[in-house]
């Protein structure tokens, strides 16, 4: 698998966030519909904060109530960015996320069907194989969606060596 480690010290992620049903393929409606909920203002304000990298606006998810083990339940999602301000105008959560090694994994194909591919992957194949193991459940990703329905996507899971 295509991936590289990085280390980051602690940000924030600010965004907006709901608790969404869990679903392994497929557009999530329920993130559709958060995707939609962004306001003009909103959107202006998480590209103002926009300050490190990927400087992309970026969906993570954290808390699921099945470990991101099976497609049950609820977890908590954000569209935001990764930043280190303390501070977001209002209708924007701040989270915190310490210093952390990330494993960022990189696809390159059918939107969405490639990056969930991956995903899985990186959970049934390199998780077995890797010199890592998973630090925590927050992880989050970015697509550049193309014309076509393809995308480059890259998916940060924070890691530690086992």
């Amino acid at each position: 698998m295509d991936y590289r480690i990085v280390d980051m010290p602690a940000f924030r992620l600010a965004g907006v966030v709901a608790r969404v049903p869990m679903q392994f393929e497929g557009e999530n409606a329920a993130i559709a519909e958060l995707a939609r909920s962004i306001t003009p203002g909103q959107r202006a304000e998480m590209h103002r904060l926009m300050d490190m990298e990927p400087r992309r606006v970026i969906n993570a998810s954290w808390n699921s109530d099945a470990d991101f083990q099976e497609e049950s339940g609820e977890l908590t999602h954000l569209i935001g960015v990764a930043t280190t301000s303390t501070e977001a105008a209002e209708g924007l959560d701040l989270v915190e996320v310490p210093a952390l090694t990330w494993a960022v994994f990189s696809s390159d194909g059918p939107y969405p069907q490639d990056m969930q591919q991956t995903t899985a992957r990186v959970y049934g194949e390199w998780l077995a194989e890797a010199p890592y193991e998973l630090d925590g459940f927050r992880m989050f990703s970015f697509s550049d969606v193309r014309e076509d329905n393809t995308a480059y996507s890259e998916i940060w899971m924070p890691v530690r060596r086992k």
